[in-house]
Order: structure tokens, then C-alpha cells, then sequence
């Protein structure tokens, strides 16, 4: 199964990974991060979370050859603190999130693709029950107006919405072809080849379904919380939302409390609690790029906990 993780040497290089430290993988995936974390500690630990199960027996087989100091968790990463306390697990030295779909996902029959005829799913997790076509064949007209505006960013979601609605009254919409088809007649084909808004609604289904942006603005701060002082969390995002909550949430951890912004000491209370490494996102290189065109749109952030 192939699977090429994005940015990867950037990230690895990021976390600053020592050989007796204790690290997360927060998005396990096809094990492409995990692997080179793995080599590198040799007398640590990894604990690697994913919801998708394929994903897991697949990255089992892959992280046995290399060594046995790693655990996986079939959690969804917004419950990682929770679940690394149930483990005893308090501080951690290193904490990654690639918040990429994996390439098996989307090459597979899972209805993450607009590009083939797929089943709308869009599950990361197939124990989940809510999937992509529960969202369009359910959700009210106003309720996939507001996803399709405010995950997709796409400025007819208005019309789009009305057309969905009045098609699956004929009959329901099934499948990731039909779900094209009924956007380009909505915009027109004009606006259809020149935008491909179906690019921004597909992205705003699997965010719904999978709860992505609420999950990690509650879970970036938790994973602050868990790093040693000298502890790195990098984050690598591949949408604008995503990137926007990843930076908003740096911000507000790296500066000092307004509050008190001035005064001659500020109370350990409220002080900085991490600093940006890089106050700029690492984009990937023209070799990855050419490489690998999804990463086109990846950015990579840094923190270090002080």
C-alpha cells in the first residue's frame, strides 16, 4: 500500500527527537511519520492514535519490523490526553499531527474522491455512523448551505444547496459522481471548470462527518498542555481552516497575557507557554512538489513548551 507522507523530513527534524524520549503520533495513518520516529528512539516510546482501522492493521505490520517500543491506540486524537492519562502517560517530548488525508483513503473506495464513481462515505472511522451520505441526503437546506459556505469556502454554496435538496427529493443521491453532476448543473459549467467547486464541497463534507476543525481546536491546547518544557508539537495542515486555527491557537500560547503586557514582571501564570520555532509556515520544496502534487497546499508549523 503506498502511501507518501508530506513534509515528512521537516516534521521529523521538528520534533528534535530524543533517542530515550517519549512521543505521539496523533495521526497514524499508513505509519509513514511513525516509522522514522520509531528508528530514532531506541530506548523511548511512541504511542500513535488512528480511528481509521484499516489504517492501524496495516501500520501494525509495518512498525513490528522496526521495533516494539510503541503502542496504538484506535482513538480519535481529540481524546489523546484522556487516553495517555489512562495509560500514566502525563508529559510527553514530542507530540505530530499530519492532518492529511492519507493517499490509501483517497485512492480507495471510500468516497473521499470527486474523480471516480464512489459510495458517499467519507468516514474515517467506519464504526462512525454519521457518513457524507447521511449529510447530503438529510441535513437541511440551511445546514448544507452553512458547511458548504463556512468549510468550503465556496460562494455558491447557496445554489448548490437548493439543488441538492431538490434532486434528492426525485430520488437520494448516492454515489460521489451523482454528487458532481449536481453541483456543475447548480453553478453552471462555466463557473464549474473555472473554480471546481466541487473540490471546496467535498472538503466541506468530510470535515462535517469527521468533526475535524471542532476536534482540533479543542485538542491543540490540550497538546500543549502535555509537552515537557523543551517539548515540540508540529503540526502539518493542508486548508486554509486548518491552517487558520493552527496559527490563532500558536498566537495566543506565545504571547504574554494582556493583562499584564507591560508590566515590569509578569506573573508565571501569565507567561508565554510556548514559542513559535518557525514564525513562518515550511512550505514543501519544488522536489516534493513535483514528487507528490497533494502537497501542494501543506504547511508545516512549529512549537517548543518553555
Amino acid at each position: 500500500m503506498k502511501h507518501y507522507s508530506v513534509l515528512k523530513e521537516e516534521a521529523i527534524n521538528g520534533l528534535n527527537i530524543h533517542e530515550d524520549g517519549v512521543y505521539v503520533d496523533a495521526t497514524l495513518g499508513y505509519a509513514g511519520d511513525s516509522s522514522e520516529i520509531l528508528k530514532r528512539i531506541t530506548k523511548g516510546k511512541l504511542f500513535a492514535f488512528d480511528r481509521d482501522q484499516e489504517a492501524i492493521f496495516y501500520s501494525e505490520e509495518v512498525l513490528k519490523k522496526i521495533g516494539n517500543n510503541y503502542q496504538i491506540i484506535h482513538s480519535d486524537f481529540v481524546d489523546m490526553k484522556e487516553k495517555l492519562l489512562e495509560l500514566g502517560v502525563t508529559k510527553v517530548d514530542g507530540i505530530l499531527f499530519d492532518l492529511g488525508v492519507s493517499s490509501p483513503q483517497l485512492d480507495e473506495n471510500r468516497g473521499f474522491s470527486f474523480m471516480r464513481e464512489e459510495n458517499l462515505d467519507m468516514r474515517m472511522d467506519q464504526s462512525e455512523s454519521l457518513s457524507a451520505f447521511d449529510v447530503v441526503n438529510n441535513y437541511s437546506y440551511e445546514q448544507l448551505r452553512d458547511i458548504f459556505y463556512q468549510y468550503g469556502e465556496e460562494k455558491r454554496s447557496s445554489f448548490i444547496a437548493s439543488k441538492i435538496v431538490s434532486e434528492r427529493q426525485k430520488k437520494q443521491i448516492k454515489t460521489t459522481t451523482e454528487l458532481t453532476d449536481i453541483i456543475k448543473s447548480a453553478v453552471g459549467a462555466k463557473y464549474y471548470y473555472k473554480t471546481h467547486p466541487e473540490r471546496n464541497i467535498f472538503q466541506a463534507i468530510r470535515i462535517e462527518v469527521n468533526h475535524e476543525l471542532d476536534d482540533l481546536k479543542k485538542v491543540l491546547p490540550e497538546a500543549i498542555s502535555l509537552l515537557k518544557p523543551g517539548g515540540r508539537l508540529v503540526v502539518i495542515t493542508f486548508h486554509s481552516l486548518e491552517d487558520r486555527i493552527v496559527k490563532q491557537i500558536f498566537k495566543k500560547y506565545s504571547e504574554v497575557d494582556k493583562m499584564v503586557n507591560g508590566l515590569p514582571e509578569i506573573p508565571k501564570e501569565f507567561a508565554p507557554l510556548i514559542r513559535l520555532v518557525n514564525k513562518k509556515p515550511i512550505l514543501p520544496s519544488e522536489e516534493e512538489l513535483k514528487e507528490n502534487s497533494r502537497s501542494a497546499s501543506a504547511k508545516l508549523r512549529i512549537i517548543e513548551r518553555i
